[in-house]
């Protein structure tokens, strides 16, 4: 290995400053990082069962042990203190709260939680808990999962229990982290767990994952009266098309219908219209939409969540791809093709003005409402060099172009209170395994060792600072 130029050379950009109380932070997700799989009366998700089906995961990894956060929180949490993240979002295993899906808590569980959000306000760091990240108790899949409506209401249940133990202590929850990549991907194209391949089930999931918010917001609001924020996260696209074309321009709204219209509509505006009716119908009929469901999706929030990390560019009019099948349901003629931008480690565009563009149209298209970045980050192949450190300038640069892209959406209007770059550390990505690196501290997996990465130094700065920092101008590290 040979260790980068480390000669900086300050960019001459100035800073530029963000509102007071602006919140910095950022953010893991359960079956990512905890580890400890099989203890304390844990069972299996879906993510457990699908890491153990041949082919599913890149080298047949899984999160049995991950980063061993749920033994290594308190070291972590003084990590996260180091850099002076104002806010750490985490979120809460829902087989370890309800093993089965449904009946009463398993109060190890609990303690856990518990102990981890006590660590987390003794550090000074506020807790920003999501319900639900992907990690479904397998007997609930088992009974039909998410496509069966009997999930939502089950999943309020369980929204309740977390809620009673920790409500005097998390003042903001999210209750989804990203419905679309666990209806489409799980229940769609089969990419992620549980990896089953029907367009119309892809299509029901995602009403009833949204039905389940709107059932544990009420449900949650209706408990304790108060001062917390509830919100959801949604992971928006910006596509555009690759010639004029009638083709391309339909590929374009078909995609926007898929990713944003059909979370954002009835959340925010509390319906599907005509257009998003006559899609569902196209794909899945309408039965599982009952009388009321609009309405209780469109339940009072607080605050929306956004995640981007890169544009797509399509085209339409295209063969169906029977093979392997586009994750959006209702619109299998689209083909995405290459626009030409430099490429992040998991093959993604790099556009932060797309960034922009998606917060403002969102400002821009629906109802006044707060908004959180609550992710955006890019993985790069880092390692730790001879000195023992990880030198990520691609990082840096993304994380800084995609802060001054959310700085120009605000003052372009967009309500956005706060920023959680993804990820706080290396981790289990999903069907990469652990093949990507997303953090902004890198882990060696067979010691634990955590180090921070020059992004962590730099967004250290811009945290202390509350501004957005020139990031060094270095040179490329050298490839192993």
């Amino acid at each position: 290995m040979t260790s980068t130029d480390t000669r900086d050379h300050m960019a001459t950009s100035a800073p530029r400053a963000f509102p007071a109380g602006f919140v910095w932070g950022s953010a893991t997700a359960a079956y990512q990082v905890e580890g400890a799989a099989h203890d304390d009366g844990r069972q299996p998700s879906i993510w457990d069962t699908f890491c153990r089906t041949p082919g599913k995961v890149h080298n047949g990894d899984t999160g049995d042990i991950a980063v061993d956060q749920y033994n290594r929180y308190a070291d972590d949490v003084a990590l996260m203190s180091k850099i002076g993240l104002q806010a750490y979002r985490f979120s809460v295993a829902w087989p370890r709260i309800q093993p089965t899906g449904s009946g009463p808590a398993n109060e190890k569980g609990l303690d856990y939680y518990e102990r981890l959000v006590d660590s987390l306000l003794g550090a000074g760091i506020k807790p920003f808990l999501t319900l639900y990240h992907w990690d479904l108790p397998q007997p609930l899949e088992d009974a039909g999962g998410w496509p069966e409506r009997d999930t939502a209401h089950r999943f309020a249940d369980y929204a309740q229990i977390v809620y009673e133990r920790l409500h005097d202590r998390v003042r903001s929850w999210t209750t989804l982290n990203e419905p679309w990549c666990s209806a489409f991907l799980g229940y769609g194209s089969g990419r992620h767990a549980p990896g089953r391949q029907n367009e119309a089930d892809s299509i029901k999931a995602a009403h009833h994952l949204l039905l389940g918010h709107g059932e544990a917001v009420t449900a949650m609001r209706a408990m304790h009266e108060g001062d917390n924020e509830f919100g959801v996260t949604f992971n928006l696209a910006h596509a555009s098309p690759v010639t004029d074309s009638a083709e391309d321009a339909d590929a374009v709204r078909r995609i926007h219908i898929v990713q944003n219209r059909l979370f954002l509509d009835p959340t925010l505006l509390g319906e599907y219209d005509d257009e998003l009716t006559t899609f569902i119908d196209g794909v899945a009929g309408t039965e599982h939409i009952h009388d009321g469901d609009a309405a209780t999706i469109g339940a009072s929030l607080d605050f929306l969540g956004i995640n981007y990390y890169m544009p797509f560019v399509v085209r339409g009019g295209g063969e169906p791809d029977t093979v392997n099948p586009s994750p959006y349901s209702g619109a299998q003629d689209v083909a995405f093709e290459y626009g030409g931008r430099e490429l992040t480690a998991m093959g993604w565009e790099v556009d932060a003005k797309t960034f922009e563009e998606v917060l403002t149209r969102v400002a821009r298209n629906y109802p006044p409402i707060p908004i959180y970045v609550t992710e955006n980050g890019a993985a790069y192949d880092d390692y730790s060099d001879p000195e023992g450190n990880v030198h990520d300038p691609r990082r840096r640069q993304y994380v800084h172009d995609h802060v001054g892209a959310m700085h120009d959406a605000m003052a372009a209007g967009a309500d956005i209170r706060g920023y959680f770059l993804w990820s706080m550390f290396d981790n289990f990505e999903w069907a990469e395994g652990y093949a990507k690196r997303f953090g902004m501290v890198y882990v060696d997996y067979p010691t634990q060792t955590r180090i921070m990465k020059d992004s962590a130094h730099w967004y250290a700065s811009v945290i202390a600072s509350n501004s957005l920092m020139p990031v060094p101008v270095v040179a490329e590290p050298t490839a192993r």
